[in-house]
């Protein structure tokens, strides 16, 4: 701390107050950086699981004449194009998966319908007028590591009779469309619902084929539960209170270390700072002055210098300050009236005059004793002009 009146004034005020407030937030903080140590922070959050249904068609034929690009009793799978001749019969496989997308499990138990049908429709300039629906497939197989199968087979040639019966029958009002349609329903055991996919399928006199995939999925996501995540605190906030807490009690050292004891001296003190100005250190003899008039504070002498353009002269030997003014001394001690500054304070009890058996004074150097007469006038150096005007000082 730097030597500031103003600081030790508060000081001397309120130190005590001040102290405890230091050691308060010192302790606390303290205590707060350990139990934020010992107690790391913990969140929770909300897990969830996804879980994904899948439905896909793929499509087989089995070769039924030996030609020059396959022979007899051979499968075709998923092909492009099917030649009619040679495979008059196309099997469509319907699979649905379920799955645990989360863990990547499979979905164990579970319920699954297949529905297989094909459609009919009349369109004119794109918009349909008529349809119908011929199914040909609808199964609940058992769902095993969280897949379903089912197939049906259909004799595409009966098929592609019909398309033309409707072509003739409609006259060139409009065109017939064939399309294959896929319908599932599932039950996962936390979700239900349906998918459906469509392939448009052309029957030609020579082939046939599927446009477009039978395929369709859709996940479901929920809340499974939660999940408590633990990391540690701050260590910015960890070393801020540490920090703080000691800086708080060096504080508090500090301050019971640098507190007045004095509140008047420290008030005193503050006053010399301020008046410094108007105060100049000297001597003040005791005979000076032919009245003495002792005011209550620094401040008050101070004010008489002011009024009177005088100086105030501190007399740090006697503790004094004063002013003088047309015989009349103006002063402030707190050592009490005038006739008590005279002489400097002295504490007798921690060095008795000691006098031995045979009534002699212990041996000491006369010359450290102090010889000068304080009562003495400037005109008269041994101090007895004559004894009268001695007698009317003392």
């Amino acid at each position: 701390m730097t030597d500031n009146p103003r600081l030790e004034l508060l000081l001397a005020k309120h130190g005590r107050t001040i102290v405890i407030a230091l050691i308060a937030v010192g302790v606390l903080s303290i205590a707060a950086t350990g139990w934020a140590v010992a107690n790391p922070e913990t969140t929770t959050a909300p897990q969830y699981t996804e879980e994904r249904v899948t439905t896909d068609g793929s499509t087989s034929a089995v070769v039924t004449e030996s030609g020059t690009l396959w022979t007899e009793g051979q499968r075709l799978s998923d092909s492009s194009v099917y030649l009619l001749n040679a495979t008059p019969e196309l099997t469509i496989e319907a699979e649905t998966r379920l799955r645990n997308e989360t863990g990547g499990a499979p979905v164990e138990s579970g319920d699954v319908t297949h529905e297989l049908g094909l459609r009919f429709q009349a369109t004119r300039d794109g918009s349909p007028f008529w349809n119908e629906t011929t199914t040909v497939l609808r199964e609940s197989p058992s769902v095993e590591n969280g897949v379903a199968t089912s197939n049906a087979t259909i004799d595409v040639e009966s098929y592609r009779r019909q398309q033309r019966q409707l072509e003739r029958e409609l006259g060139g009002i409009g065109s017939v469309e064939l399309a294959v349609v896929l319908r599932t329903e599932y039950d996962t055991g936390t979700h239900q619902g349906t998918l459906t996919t469509t392939a448009p399928m052309t029957i030609t006199d020579e082939a046939y084929w599927l446009e477009g995939e039978l395929s369709e999925s859709t996940p479901h996501r929920y809340r499974s539960g939660t999940e408590r995540t633990t990391t540690s605190r701050s260590p910015a906030m960890i070393g801020g209170l540490s920090l703080l807490g000691t800086l708080s009690l060096a504080g508090a050292a500090l301050v019971v270390r640098r507190s007045p004891g004095d509140i008047e001296a420290a008030r005193r003190a503050l006053h010399e700072r301020r008046y410094a100005e108007w105060i100049s250190r000297g001597s003040i003899p005791m005979w000076i002055g032919d009245y003495h008039v002792s005011l209550d504070t620094l401040e008050d002498v101070v004010d008489v210098a002011i009024d009177t353009n005088e100086r105030v002269v501190h007399d740090t030997q006697r503790g004094l300050f004063a002013v003088v003014n047309d015989g009349v001394v103006y002063y402030y001690s707190d050592r009490g009236l005038w006739e008590e500054t005279a002489w400097p304070e002295m504490d007798l009890e921690a060095s008795p005059a000691v006098i031995d058996g045979d009534g002699d004074l212990p041996t000491q150097d006369l010359s450290e004793l102090d010889t000068s007469n304080e009562f003495a006038a400037p005109d008269d150096p041994d101090g007895f002009e004559d004894d009268e005007e001695v007698w009317e000082q003392l």
